[in-house]
């Protein structure tokens, strides 16, 4: 359990000072981190069609370099599952069925992305994760989830499916539990189990160690009693109604394949397709999911840092813009601010920058000095990691917070899932965006307020600050105020007004609430007023918002 630092605690230093007074913490961290990090490192690179040692090159780039320059304090930055599916299609757009020549295109849309990401930073373009709502974030993430439980649980199950698309590669799931290869379901399935149960723990001790570590570490143990080393056939029971197929067939392909030198592991982009329109549809999708992921992280990781500091989001972006860059120009895949690793980061007692840093170090030395033990690590291993990763971005708890919320932000949630599945990611966002709007627009939102929020800012006495919203305030024209709030003193006293407000969404509630703890936690004073005479469209307490008719009139 995380730990509250009370203010009077002076927070950590930065640079090589932080390194000298907190290094003992951050080493161990970082090696933490790294046994977490390396499984899922392999699992989201194999996931995304690139060779499993993009996703540490990555990890090591996210480490060694983006720490040095980055504007947060406790992220780790690496490869992220939800990104799995966004390259993945790049590879497989712009291979047309030749992998390699797919993965060294796609390097070069990661390359071209970076570049954007950068000039994002520098302009000061991080205000623009305001946009996109929460019920669009959500369900763009569970969408992501889906596609990756669909098709990973081919991989723990031993079966390649031979459905070309999304939706026949999930309608070919109970074919592939009834052609099970039984000795590789075991390998998968008893991660998958290991996984749940430990996510069920509650003794602290034993939770300090990490789960994937010990799915890696039982698959390899179980890759040993299985002899997947060696191509060979076996006989798992006699004949049945209901497992007819008792002679099956496994090897080495059923196990992790790196090249037996790091250096081996790097690859180049291909800047050939360039001038082709599914080359910028990639770069754009990489770009926008990519940024997206790597602010609202760094903006969670914000508020699990027991110290409260604040990440400069600018200077992040431009910094993970600055590893993708490098990453895409060596072989890896894109990084974001990874919110799983860094919790843990947190959660060992991670100081500084300095703990991202030693989890880059651990990698780059374990990689270098031992890839034969990667080797035999089993694909059904790294497959029931990321069934489970899929599941916690889809499980049932996600659907039931999103309905919490609000039958209006249930629609959008679904929406999106929907899109992204059938049509595209890309496609999908903007859908649940459209839906966001048309909702909004039915329950009185004026055209000449979605991109322009009527606000004032005034000073009444010296150190109160009173800000004032009139008309609506939704996340489509929220950004301005956004922008003007980080520009408001320290320690000060600042009053939100709603009373004049006629309509508010569940992402403005959210937003300026955060705004309020933050604030309050560096020795502000901050409120919200004027909420009286608003009815909620839920029960929540965040949920949107709009004036009574009898306070309209």
């Amino acid at each position: 359990m995380r730990v509250s630092i009370p203010n009077s605690i002076s927070l950590p230093k930065t640079g090589i000072p932080g390194l000298l007074e907190n290094w003992r913490s951050d080493v161990l961290s970082g090696f933490l981190v790294f046994l977490i990090a390396l499984p899922l490192c392999l699992g989201i690179s194999m996931a995304s069609g690139f060779p499993p040692m993009a996703g540490i090159i990555t990890a090591i780039v996210g480490g060694l370099v983006v720490s040095r320059l980055n504007g947060s304090y406790v992220t780790i930055n690496g490869p992220a599952a939800g990104l799995i599916v966004v390259i993945v299609d790049a590879v497989t757009e712009l291979g047309q069925g030749d992998a390699m020549a797919g993965y060294r295109y796609t390097l070069a849309a990661i390359v071209v992305a970076s570049v954007l990401q950068i000039v994002m930073g520098v302009f000061k373009a991080g205000k623009l994760s305001a946009f996109f709502p929460s019920s669009v974030v959500h369900g763009m993430l569970a969408a992501i989830g889906i596609i990756i439980m669909a098709k990973q649980i081919h991989v723990l199950l031993g079966v390649k499916p031979e459905a070309k698309t999304l939706l026949g590669t999930i309608a070919e799931i109970p074919h592939s539990v009834y052609e099970f290869n039984p000795e590789i379901t075991i390998i998968g399935g008893l991660g998958l189990l290991l996984l749940i149960i430990w996510s069920m723990l509650k003794n602290r001790y034993l939770k300090m160690i990490p789960a994937p570590l010990l799915v890696v570490s039982m698959g390899l143990a179980l890759e040993r009693f299985f002899d997947l080393d060696h191509i060979h056939k076996y006989l798992f029971l006699p004949d049945t109604q209901f497992l007819p197929h008792h002679e099956f067939m496994i090897g080495p392909a059923f196990l992790v394949s790196v090249p037996e030198h790091f250096l081996s592991g790097f690859a180049f982009p291909d800047f050939g397709k360039i001038s082709t329109l599914e080359f910028w549809g990639s770069v754009i999708t990489i770009w926008l999911v990519g940024s997206l992921e790597s602010l609202l992280s760094a903006s969670a990781v914000d508020r699990l840092d027991p110290y409260k500091r604040t990440a400069n989001l600018n200077r992040d972006l431009t910094a993970v813009g600055v590893g993708n860059f490098i990453a895409g120009m060596i072989g890896g895949l894109p990084m974001i601010a990874e919110i799983v690793r860094s919790s843990a980061n947190i959660n060992n007692g991670a100081k500084t920058a300095w703990a991202n840093f030693f989890h880059g170090l651990f990698l780059l030395i374990f990689v270098a000095l031992f890839p034969k033990l990667i080797h035999e690590i089993p694909l059904a291993s790294l497959a029931a990691l990321l069934v489970f990763t899929g599941f916690r971005l889809a499980s049932p708890k996600e659907f039931a917070k999103v309905w919490e919320v609000g039958m209006d932000n249930f629609i959008v949630f679904v929406a999106t899932i929907i899109g992204v599945l059938v049509i595209d990611l890309l496609v999908g966002v903007f859908i649940g965006i459209i839906v966001k709007l048309v909702i909004y627009l039915f329950r009185g939102l004026k055209f000449s307020n979605v991109f322009s929020m009527a606000y004032h800012v005034n000073e009444t006495e010296p150190g109160i600050y009173h800000i004032a919203v009139s008309g609506a305030a939704v996340f489509s024209n929220f950004m301005g105020l956004k922008s003007m709030l980080s520009t408001l003193p320290e320690k000060k006293t600042i009053y939100f007004d709603l009373s004049e407000a006629e309509l508010i969404d569940h992402s403005v509630m959210e937003s300026i609430h955060h705004f309020v703890e933050d604030y309050i936690h560096d020795g502000g004073k901050c409120e919200i007023v004027g909420l009286h005479n608003h009815e909620p469209f839920s029960g929540h307490r965040l949920a949107g918002r709009r004036k009574k008719p009898a306070a309209l009139s």
